[in-house]
């Protein structure tokens, strides 16, 4: 994906970056965080004899998007992670020079391989590179870029991010683009080694002329980090819209894949947050799991990120399923259930008509909140965290079910109080959220001090709070307006998944 390019900082101006990052109290401690600087895209996802690996876009010499290189971690268990080497740095000269983006890796006959983005100039071209068994060391391909130019003819208004996939004999490979005047797109090529590729045409072109930036589900001029599977009796076509240097959303088509085509059925949105879940990567791991992650980006200014020496989060892992319509649902791994600690249970609150009230016994920002709540037809359910004591700063997780269509309702994130800070970004976020005959919402909130992630009946809202009052704005609290009966509240601490800096050259 593109940012605004700063000038390259001098080793000398990275000093440090570790030891800010791990002091900003804005920093998350149970989502994956590079070691300092910059951390955008999850790429290469994969479960590789029995380890996880997640290699990102990682700049280690500052918060900012330049000169990209791959950052590595390992897991065993998709939450705790252990820093590997760094995997790709660009080089002195090639079509790599000016970063290693975006792409995935792929068994080549036991062979790990990499297919990436290099950039040079304004120029994105697919390059690839192998590695060792265990991972950690790669070697780039003496005939990277793989492919020269994009296709010929075609007016395009990008070229970059992979999705590589085996299909019988031959492999077939998605680069995210776009066509001028028309809108965002997914070219498919075919290859028989990874190396000689054939364009095949566009998989599927969307239309941005539909709508606009403001709409929740514009497609875009480009179409970046595109992610082809299936979940269920659907395939799926992830694409986070994109125009003009400005990242909007991700959404995905449910459909058919058959030959060289896609044919839609439905758009949806993949996350209500918008941005802040950003160009996510999917792998089928060796349980049969569809897993997933995607990249928080920041709600604060450059010279915030500037002063905290880092940028960038990674969400929690999730689980994709498919929901009854025929949508995905989405959930936190169950493997994160091990972070938990300190148990509250509150067992069945008394919601009162136009009340709130205070959780006493939970507070935090490290925490885990599971609640299984049944609203009436147009009753609204709050849930507050990261409130101050007097209540100034507050983040609210409103979910309203609709009094004419009860079957249906609204997710909706208030942001307006969440910060005294007027440089942050406090603007709400919302979506639909399906109802069942029974009014009844399963919600999952974590909060991890600036990262946020909403679950409810299967639905996902990500975003970031920066109170200016970090250590005050631990409250939770709950209420409601009109008829809503909490079943069950529970609550955890979450443990943190590291302990003090980490080196940013593992």
């Amino acid at each position: 994906m593109t940012h605004d390019l700063t000038a390259l900082p001098t080793p000398t101006a990275a000093e440090g970056l570790a030891e800010r990052a791990h002091r900003d109290p804005h920093r998350p401690r149970f989502h994956f965080t590079s070691p300092g600087g910059w951390l955008n895209d999850p790429n290469g996802l994969t479960h590789w004899n029995g380890v996880y690996h997640l290699f990102y876009q990682y700049n280690p010499l500052a918060p900012a998007h330049h000169r990209i290189h791959w950052g590595h971690a390992t897991s065993q268990d998709l939450v705790t992670w252990t820093d590997e080497p760094v995997a790709l740095v660009p080089g002195t000269e090639g079509p790599d020079r000016d970063g290693c983006w975006s792409g995935v890796l792929v068994d080549d006959g036991g062979v790990p391989t990499l297919v990436y983005s290099g950039r040079h100039g304004d120029r994105e071209l697919p390059c690839v590179a192998t590695g060792s068994a265990d991972l950690r060391h790669w070697t780039k391909d003496p005939a990277n870029p793989v492919i020269a130019a994009p296709p010929a003819g075609a007016d395009i208004t990008a070229f970059r991010d992979h999705c590589v996939w085996r299909e019988g004999a031959v492999w077939r490979q998605l680069i995210g683009s776009g066509i001028r005047g028309t809108g965002g797109t997914a070219l498919l090529y075919e290859s028989p080694d990874l190396r000689t590729w054939r364009y095949v045409g566009p998989l599927l072109t969307g239309d941005a002329a539909g709508g606009g930036p403001d709409d929740l589900d514009w497609t875009g001029t480009m179409w970046e980090c595109v992610d082809l599977f299936r979940v269920g009796a659907s395939d799926v076509l992830v694409f986070s819209a994109w125009d003009e240097g400005t990242t909007h959303h991700p959404l995905y088509w449910t459909g058919r894949y058959e030959g060289d085509t896609f044919t839609p059925e439905a758009l949806h949105r993949l996350d209500y947050g918008r941005r802040y879940f950003y160009v996510p990567q999917s792998t089928l791991d060796a349980h049969g799991r569809r897993v997933m992650f995607g990249w928080l980006q920041e709600g604060r200014d450059d010279e915030a990120t500037a002063v905290a020496g880092w940028s960038g989060v990674m969400s929690v892992a999730r689980v994709l399923t498919e929901a009854p319509d025929g949508s995905l649902a989405q959930a936190p791994v169950p493997e994160l259930a091990g972070l938990r600690r300190d148990h509250v249970a509150l067992g069945s609150p008394t919601l009162t008509d136009g009340t709130y009230a205070r959780l006493d016994a939970v507070s935090g920002d490290q925490l885990d909140l599971e609640a299984d709540l049944r609203l009436a037809p147009g009753a609204t359910a709050r849930l507050v965290v990261r409130e101050t004591p007097d209540g100034a700063e507050r983040t609210v997780v409103e979910l309203t079910r609709d009094a004419a269509d009860p079957a249906r309702g609204t997710l909706r994130l208030r942001r307006e109080r969440s910060s005294l800070d007027p440089d942050v970004d406090t603007e709400p976020r919302y979506g639909e959220l399906p109802f069942g005959p029974d009014g009844g919402v399963a919600l999952r909130v974590l909060v991890d001090h600036s990262a946020l992630e909403i679950f409810a009946n299967g639905r996902a809202l990500t975003a970031r709070v920066y109170p200016s009052r970090p250590t005050e704005a631990v409250g939770v609290g709950i209420g409601a307006t009109g008829a809503v009966t909490v079943d069950r509240f529970d609550a955890w601490r979450m443990e943190s998944i590291s302990e003090g800096p980490r080196p940013l050259w593992p």
